[in-house]
């Protein structure tokens, strides 16, 4: 048998990064074993469906560096892998299931349906449900509604006083009461079916073996185990996985706290492969300490004995920011210069630029370090490609007088000048600065910082010789005099 995982969200808005962690172990999953992982859309809501959005989901998968075997824009032996184009094969599972006694026709008005949630509201009951009224219409009955072309659906019939069990490869042995599961809707009045249909029968028809998904999807586990009962058909392997939570919080992943869909977080400038291994530990571990992986190394060592069981797995974005600094210092300047470019394209960006492609590489290898995320990259360069504000009292702090302050400009402003253009190296103007100091009994943090402050206006820049030197003898005379000048 051949492994088949498959993912299938729905376009109901962009895609969630929980829903990306849980495509990527499916992914992973097949990878391993020589299956094959299926991409599906699942756009029976058609209410909360939001326009363009299939297309932004195939498109962020594919940023991310993953793909399908079978699915939208490759195709497959079971397409359409689109379930609005998949219609007439729910309505027919539907209607083989009222023909064997496992579902029902159901012509209740939405005012009696409404009723009903309300009185039962009334009475304190958390988890309202259908009465069960259309299960027990006569064929007659039944009849008399279809040629009166009465608007119905159809609800599956859930027997009374059964246990259903299965057992989840993440959590263990589960069961549910029957007694708790309602006549689910299976197809509505308009002809498209429910999420637990469509779900069930694409599975079984798509040869799916295993199903991963987030715990989320539980309470609904046992709707479609009797939905398979009733077809007859062989179960899949089901895996839970945990849901993601922020950080010191006992809740989901919340847009307040920052980003979370997939596309926001390369918007922030995180690399898609630092992402990705982010992702590998949100409900996974190696069982090593090791916590850099390519995908690769990761499809090697995934299984699912090593999925967390827990309900939730703490989303620390602070770990993420550190992993994409690795990934940013793993990259040669070059190959960040082309990912910055890129991404200033995709993103409108207005990433720094004095046209000087030498110039930009220079800069872009001093700023590498401590970049975090490529977004961050205009702020840390922007005092090498405009004008600085320089701030008076945090410039005569750095000495703590204006008197000195003044004294340590002057002494730098000569020596700047008498070194020749040519002569302007980093290496050179670090002995000069040094012997500055030793001649004027001048303490390296009050000038250096002094000096920083002046032609960058922040206290934090790469190391202050490589500054002067990249920014080039006449931009630093002309800083460190408009500095002079504003004491």
């Amino acid at each position: 048998m051949v492994t088949r995982t498959r993912m299938a969200p729905s376009p109901t808005g962009e895609f969630h990064i929980g829903g990306m962690r849980t495509l990527l172990y499916n992914y992973a999953f097949a990878k391993k074993i020589g299956g094959t992982f299926v991409l599906r859309i699942e756009d029976t809501d058609r209410e909360r469906l939001v326009e363009g959005a299939v297309d932004r989901l195939i498109d962020v998968i594919k940023d991310y560096g993953l793909s399908w075997d079978e699915g939208p824009k490759v195709g497959g032996a079971f397409a359409p892998y689109v379930q609005s184009q998949r219609l007439s094969i729910y309505k027919e599972h539907a209607l083989k299931l009222v023909e064997t006694g496992h579902a029902y026709y159901c012509f209740c008005s939405k005012e009696r349906l409404e009723t009903l949630k309300e009185e039962e509201q009334k009475k304190g009951v958390a988890s309202t449900r259908y009465d069960k009224k259309c299960a027990n219409l006569s064929k007659e009955e039944v009849a008399d509604n279809l040629s009166k072309n009465t608007p119905y659906v159809i609800r599956l019939k859930v027997n009374p006083g059964e246990i259903v069990s299965f057992t989840d490869t993440t959590l263990g042995p589960i069961s549910f009461p029957t007694n708790d599961i309602d006549d689910q809707v299976l197809l509505k009045s308009d002809g498209f079916p429910t999420y637990h249909l469509a779900v069930v029968v694409d599975d079984h028809l798509m040869k799916i073996t295993h199903v991963l998904r987030g715990v989320e999807w539980l309470p609904s586990t046992p709707k479609h185990i009797l939905l398979y009962q009733a077809f007859g058909w062989d179960l899949p392997i089901y895996a839970h996985l945990p849901l993601l939570k922020e950080k010191g919080d006992t809740k989901k992943l919340s847009k307040r706290m920052g980003s979370v869909s997939a596309i926001e977080f390369l918007s922030e400038g995180y690399l898609p492969e630092a992402l990705l291994n982010f992702l590998m530990f949100l409900g996974w571990n190696p069982g090593t300490e090791k916590e850099i992986y390519s995908l690769a190394e990761f499809i090697q060592d995934f299984s699912l004995d090593r999925i967390h069981k827990t309900d939730l797995v703490v989303f620390d974005r602070d770990k993420l920011l550190w992993i994409n600094g690795h990934y940013i210092r793993a990259l040669s300047t070059k190959e960040l210069f082309l990912k910055l470019k890129a991404y200033a394209l995709t993103f409108s960006y207005d990433l720094n630029s004095s046209g000087d492609e030498a110039k930009d590489l220079a800069i872009l290898s001093l700023t590498q370090e401590r970049l975090k995320t490529l977004k961050e990259y205009n702020q840390l360069t922007d005092f090498f490609y405009h004008e600085v504000n320089v701030d008076k009292e945090s410039l005569v702090k750095q000495s703590g007088s204006v008197d000195k302050t003044k004294a340590i400009l002057g002494l730098f402003l000569d020596m700047f000048e008498g070194i020749d253009e040519s002569g302007w190296h980093k290496d050179l103007l670090d002995q000069q600065s040094h012997k500055l100091l030793e001649d004027n009994d001048l303490k390296p943090k009050e000038a250096f910082m002094t000096i920083r402050v002046a032609v960058s206006g922040t206290t934090t820049t790469p190391p202050l010789f490589d500054v002067l030197y990249v920014l080039g003898k006449n931009q630093i005379l002309r800083r460190v005099k408009v500095a002079y000048e504003m004491l």
